[in-house]
This record gives structure tokens, sequence and C-alpha cells, in this order.
């Protein structure tokens, strides 16, 4: 028998080789201009190609994401164990698209989505830029959207908001090494990951959420298991205790050298579930006096309760009684060299904002909260400067930037007195992934958070990354 084995196995006892695998982290990315406000894709299917033709599947099940949110830094989106070895080619089958952008023509506001774009099956241009090796115990893939090929919005919002934009699905892919420390988006630090509670472990070791920023009813939301450890910043609660499922959190994820995820900052800002809505996007159309103090938001909306994300691109809320909260990403406001303050009366449509509330359906709903949460802007550097401890950068908007197209507006009071320009504020905690040197005439993205300081624009920047043209 012992000699029937050892034949069986091979005559010459040589085993077969069988190559190691890899944990892979999938992170969704984008590359764009601040002509669109929103852009949602879902992907059914990415696959990797080997040089021997064998192919891997990066996605276990499809994944649905908000990619202009993701504009120069990344989220997970799937993590899987590849075969190490070269990977030549990818592709991906996408079931749905739709790029928008918002404006105003004549005070009347626009609205406006690649109706008809991109809604079936359809093949996505991936570009390898080189062989990707998969190698190492773990690594990240970062699938970056060019958003200006995938769906170009020439000449901006149509008036008739039926502009017929052809879209075609263009990423990059690019292996991520990760620092045994990751400090930003290019090394293994994920920032300002919006989630929603699923579970909580009884032992507080961590806790599973699902992206904030999704669609389909939340049935292809990207799902995420989460560590948590004493170094961990937690922030409107206590420790893993203080969270339940159906809570939304605001935090900060690092990869760890196994592959797995964990947080060092976890914040909430409305710890009630209990008939809970929110929305999140940019804000249109602000009227903070009159009867309601009303706010209309570009958004997403999730009713918590149905487990399901609404169509609608546009809410009614309430102002009134709101309580505002800035995200607790940046821990620098206190040594800012301007009032970094938030509130209802000083909301400027551009902002990006979290907002929740706990009243039944219906129009003006009260907010029972208002978030200030970073984002990324794009554009010219025209003058370059210091105060205190802080570069000042001060950054011309393109035309159709949300904060100079909206800021002037019939019935709403004009808060801005150059809503072309921010004032962007760089200290020796921004991470600097741009490749040249940020001087006059430059084109960047910075990334953080915006306040209207008394008419003016000033961002607290986390991460500055090369810019895109118009």
């Amino acid at each position: 028998m012992l000699v029937a084995a050892g034949c069986g196995s091979g005559g010459n006892g040589m085993k077969p080789t069988v190559s190691p695998n890899t944990t892979v982290v999938v992170l969704a990315s984008s590359t764009a201009n601040d002509q669109l406000f929103q852009f949602s894709l879902t992907l059914q299917n990415l696959t990797l190609t080997g040089q021997s033709g064998q192919t891997v599947s990066l996605l276990a099940n499809p994944a649905s994401d908000e990619f202009i949110h993701l504009n120069g830094h990344v989220e997970p989106i799937a993590t899987v164990s590849v075969p190490q070895g070269t990977y030549t080619s990818a592709a991906a089958m996408l079931s749905e698209a739709f790029p928008a952008c918002a404006g105003q023509s004549a005070g009347s506001l626009l609205m406006d989505e690649a109706l008809g774009g991109l809604n079936g099956p359809t093949a996505a241009s991936i570009e390898p830029m080189q062989p990707i090796t998969v190698t190492g115990t773990a690594m990240g893939l970062v699938l970056d959207l060019q958003v200006s090929d995938t769906a170009p919005f020439n000449g901006g919002c149509s008036s008739s908001l039926t502009n017929a934009v052809t879209v075609t699905p263009t990423f990059s892919l690019t292996p991520m090494s990760i620092a045994a420390q990751p400090t930003n988006s290019a090394n293994g630090k994920m920032l300002g990951v919006e989630g929603l509670i699923g579970s909580v472990s009884a032992d507080g070791s961590g806790f599973t959420a699902g992206a904030l920023y999704s669609m389909n009813e939340g049935t292809n939301t990207p799902k995420w298991q989460v560590s948590v450890t004493n170094g961990t910043v937690f922030q409107g609660v206590g420790s893993t205790s203080g969270l339940t499922a159906g809570m939304p959190i605001d935090m900060d994820l690092v990869i760890q050298p196994d592959g797995s995820l964990q947080a060092t900052r976890v914040a909430v800002y409305d710890s009630d579930t209990t008939n809970l809505s929110l929305a999140f996007g940019p804000p249109i159309a602000i009227y903070p006096t009159g009867a309601y103090q009303a706010v209309y938001p570009v958004l997403n909306t999730l009713q918590v309760e149905q487990d399901g994300y609404l169509s609608s691109l546009i809410g009614l809320y309430s102002l009134s009684g709101a309580t505002p909260h800035i995200s607790g990403q940046l821990a620098n406001l206190q040594s800012l060299p301007f009032p970094a303050t938030f509130d209802s009366a000083n909301l400027v449509d551009g902002q990006n904002i979290l907002f929740s509330t706990h009243a039944p359906s219906g129009a003006f709903q009260p907010l029972t909260t208002i978030t200030l949460l970073p984002q990324t802007i794009d554009g010219t550097v025209s003058a370059v400067s210091n105060e205190g401890s802080f570069t000042t950068y001060t950054v011309t908007l393109a035309p159709y930037d949300l904060f100079p197209n909206l800021a002037a507006q019939p019935g709403q009071t004009t808060l801005l007195t150059n809503p072309n320009t921010v004032v962007v504020y760089a200290d020796n905690n921004t991470q600097m992934l741009n490749s040249s040197t940020v001087s006059v005439g430059g084109l960047f993205r910075f990334y953080g958070l915006v306040f209207n300081d008394s008419g003016t624009l000033r961002m607290d920047c986390a991460q500055v990354n090369d810019g895109v043209a118009e």
C-alpha cells in the first residue's frame, strides 16, 4: 500500500508546486475635477488575468459605491485572496453608472444626470500601466475612476435636464504597498470613511459596517470587518460599547500587515437610531430665514429602518434647531489662524454635509444634526504665503464648481464675498501627494474641511494631490 501510494503521488517523489496567496484589499478611488457632484456606479465583476491566462475574480459579489467623494483618496470595496504571480490585464463589467452635475441658469436651479447613459451591462476599460505583481502577505489594488474620460459633461448642465452624456467607463488599476504604519491614501490609510454599523463584537474588539455611500437598496453595499485597539480614538461615544446596529459612523481606517482593517478613529454625530434617516451631499439651495429655514441638498438618502437607499437626488429639510458638528478627522482646528466654526447660519451651498433626521417622511423634515465633512476641491494656485505655522495657498476654482455656481440665487442670502476663491491652510500634518511643488499657476486637488469665514471660503487641508484640468 505504501508503494502504491508513493507511485500515485508521482514516480519521482516530487510534489506539484502550489503558489501561495496574497490578501488583496481592493480600494475605490477617483480622479476628477469639480464638474460633477456625484458619480454612483455598480461593478458586477472585476477580474485579473495572469501571464499564463488564468483569471482571478476580485469581487465575491457586485459592489456599488459613489466615487466623487473618493476624489484623491480611497475606500475599501472588497478583500480577496489572490494567487501570487504577475497579472497583465484586468477587466470589469458595470451594470449602472450615474454621473450628475448641478448649476443654475437665469436664476433657476439645474440638476442633470446622464439619463440613459449607462443602465445595463457594460464592459469597462481598465488600464494597468504596468503588469501587476501580486506578492507578499497583503497589498492593495486601487481601482481609480477616470471621471473626465468616463463621462465628459461638455458645457456643464443642460438647461433641459436631458443632457445626453456618453458614459464610457474608464479606470486605472494600480498596486499599493502597505506601510508598516500607514499615513495616507497612497500607503494604506483611508480617511473619512462613512459607514453604518451592522454588528458589534461581544468582546468589544471590533464591529462590522457597511458603506454609507451606495445604491440599490444596500444589496451591493461593501461590508467591512473592523478591529479597534487601545489607541483607537472614539468621538461621540466612549468605546465600541457605545455603538449599536444602524448607527452612522465617520472613521479613519488603516490596512494591517495581514490585510485586515483597523480603525484609528471612530466618530458618532447622531447616536439615536430611532426612525433615523440620513442625507449626504452638497446643499444647492439654502434659505436661512423664513418660516422653515429650508435647505435643499443634492444627496443620496438612506432610511435606516428600511435598510434601503432612495433614488431621489434632492431633499427638502428644515434647518431650525439642527445641532451642528464638525468632522473630527483633523485635530488642528484650534490652531488655525481663523475661527473654524460651522452652524446653520454660515452653511453655504457646495459644502459636504451629512444630515440626520428622526422625523416622519414628508416635506420640510426637521433636521436633528448637520455635520461638516471633508471634501476635495480642484483649482489653480494664484498666491502662496505663510500665516503662523501654516502655508496658505489661494486657490481659484473653475466656474462650474458648486461654490461659485450656486453662491448667488434668488431668495437666498448671499453669504460669500468671493465664491471663486478658497484659501487653503496646510501644516506639517498635511499629506503632500502631489508630484510637483505647489506654486503659483499650478493645478492641484486639495482635500479638507471647507469653512465659511465671514464670507471667505477657507480650507483646513489634510491632503494635496495633482490637479485635474477642466
